[in-house]
């Protein structure tokens, strides 16, 4: 075993887990290519892409999903639909409702998109059983579990 791999057998969940976080920001999808978006705003370009697969996507989907102010949304999305990525079209149920519609242009990434998340999965858990990959799963939403009741 590698003294890297004893070091983190002895460190606390928490920052083994905080550890992995910072692992994978290294490996972000669209991280790389040059978009003309900010990190942030490839991550909320990411989840309205992915997300508007399964379903419509508003303001206040972006506001749950990152934990962040409206005001702060509403520039991350001006931005976008500035630079051609998304745009805002009115919900005939509710004019004062805005769903968030990716352009030809965000669409055409979300082939990349996809590949790069199973590439990073593929990596993630490469060597690893099935068996362990299920019991890790577990203990991972237990912990989720444990947090959200705090």
């Amino acid at each position: 075993m590698s003294e890297e791999k004893k070091v983190l057998k002895e460190i606390p969940m928490a920052r083994l887990i905080h550890i992995i976080s910072r692992k994978l920001k290294h490996h972000q999808i669209l991280a790389d290519d040059d978009i003309g978006l900010t990190p942030m705003q490839k991550h909320v370009l990411k989840f309205i892409l992915l997300e508007s697969l399964h379903r419509e996507i508003y303001q206040k989907d972006v506001e749950d999903e990152f934990q962040i102010r409206r005001s702060t949304v509403t520039g991350i999305i001006q931005l976008m639909e500035k630079n051609g990525f998304l745009y805002r079209e009115s919900v005939s149920k509710d004019a004062r409702l805005k769903r968030l519609v990716p352009t030809k242009k965000s669409e055409d990434l979300r082939n990349k998109i996809i590949e790069n998340i199973i590439e990073r999965d593929q990596k993630m858990t490469e060597g690893i059983s099935e068996e362990e990959l299920k019991s890790c799963k577990n203990v991972l939403l237990k912990i989720f579990e444990n947090l959200t009741d705090c």
